[in-house]
């Protein structure tokens, strides 16, 4: 013990302490919803006519450097998903004829979707078990945005960093 240290005594007066940090105000108040990672990430949505050609598909998957398309009806309907593993199944059934095909004869049509109040630990355990890696966010019956499997696991390696940092500065002081 250093020199300077004196033990408190029975006449010391306890002096109200104060606490700057806390459990409750340093770790995340909720748990983490597919609206958290939107807000963040946006919620562009790329869709794609069932009567478009597999080459419209492809030629706006490389320009907006996304893996997926919701398939969309005139009203603005969920109708499908195109992903580039519906394309490339396909390519393999249909060498030198797939880029002329219509989208409704490759898209997906039983689509999982999310919803914005949904957690994300529910749509990576989805996604996960279902083996697919987008997600149309709908709301009100309307697509509103997609998430991958990488932004649910990105979004969570941030949370998770943020969290330790709090409870380091937590134990530091």
């Amino acid at each position: 013990m250093p020199a300077s240290y004196q033990s408190p005594t029975r006449g010391d007066v306890n002096q109200k302490t104060t606490v700057s940090q806390s459990t409750k105000s340093n770790l995340a108040s909720g748990t983490a919803t597919v609206a958290n990672l939107i807000s963040g990430k946006g919620n562009d949505v790329f869709a794609i006519s069932p009567e478009d050609t597999l080459g419209t598909a492809v030629e706006l998957l490389r320009d907006k450097r996304i893996g997926a398309l919701v398939v969309t009806d005139s009203a603005g309907s969920l109708r499908g998903i195109l992903s580039e593993r519906d394309i490339v199944r396909k390519l393999a059934e249909t060498p030198g004829r797939t880029l002329p095909q219509q989208v409704k004869e490759v898209m997906t049509t039983n689509v999982e979707v999310c919803a914005p109040k949904e957690t994300l630990v529910s749509v990576l355990r989805r996604m996960t078990d279902g083996r697919f890696r987008h997600m149309p966010v709908v709301e009100n019956g309307a697509p509103n945005g997609m998430i991958t499997i990488g932004d649910v696991v990105n979004y969570r390696l941030n949370e998770l960093e943020h969290e330790a940092l709090q409870l380091k500065q937590m134990i530091v002081g």
